[in-house]
Order: structure tokens, then C-alpha cells, then sequence
């Protein structure tokens, strides 16, 4: 397998975690546990389900979710995070303090996850 080039370090992290949904999908299910595709949907209210899948099965490509199907009609399937993604929540969880710590004026939060007793604060 031929190796992609990078600068350095960060963009590795960044082409693993990098779009607009991504954190929020694996911060999700960081906090959450086990998901359905629709419990995701229903949290990312904003995401279409196209760009919801591509974002799925980019992050499960990278190894940092695992997806389950189960043999039933309709479809059930879940989604986890994977031990590698699990290796990534002390990074979202920061993310989530420096993003509470400078969100100003400019920002109003839909729905808060960080936890507001953080020292980061």
C-alpha cells in the first residue's frame, strides 16, 4: 500500500478528523456509547443524510468507528467508536473547552456539550 505524504503530524490528525461533522460525530459517540444512524441524525440535526454516510464511512475507513449491521428488515445498524477512535476524545474534549472558553458574542450555543465544571474554562 502506497503511503500518503503529509507535512507533519497534525495533518495526519486533521485528514482523520478533519469536516465539518466529523468531531462532532465522534465526540458523540464518545459521550454517548453505541448509536443508530438515526440518533446521530437526530443530534447533528443540521447534516443531510448523504453527507452524514460519506462522513460515516470515512471514519470507519480510518479505523476510529466500527459499524454493525444486523440481519433484519429494515436494516439496523450501529456505530461505535473504535479503541483508536476512543484514543482521540482527550483531543475533542479540548476542542469542546477552547471552543467554550472563545466562542465571545459571536457564537450561540444550540446545544451545549462541554462540561462546564472544566478547569480549561
Amino acid at each position: 500500500m502506497k503511503k500518503t505524504e503529509v507535512v507533519c503530524e497534525i495533518e495526519v490528525t486533521t485528514s482523520v478528523i478533519g469536516g465539518k461533522w466529523k468531531p462532532l460525530i465522534l465526540y458523540f459517540l464518545g459521550e454517548n456509547g453505541t448509536q443508530r444512524f438515526g440518533e446521530i441524525k437526530t443530534y447533528l440535526s443540521k447534516v443531510s443524510h448523504k453527507s452524514l454516510t460519506n462522513q460515516l464511512k470515512e471514519l470507519e475507513k480510518e479505523g476510529v468507528i466500527s459499524r454493525k449491521v444486523f440481519p433484519e428488515v429494515p436494516p439496523k445498524v450501529e456505530y461505535t467508536l473504535t479503541e483508536k477512535g476512543e484514543s482521540l476524545m482527550p483531543i475533542l474534549e479540548l476542542m469542546c473547552d477552547w471552543g467554550f472558553k472563545n466562542k465571545g458574542d459571536k457564537y450561540s450555543l444550540i446545544r451545549p456539550v462541554c462540561d462546564e465544571e472544566s478547569d480549561l474554562k
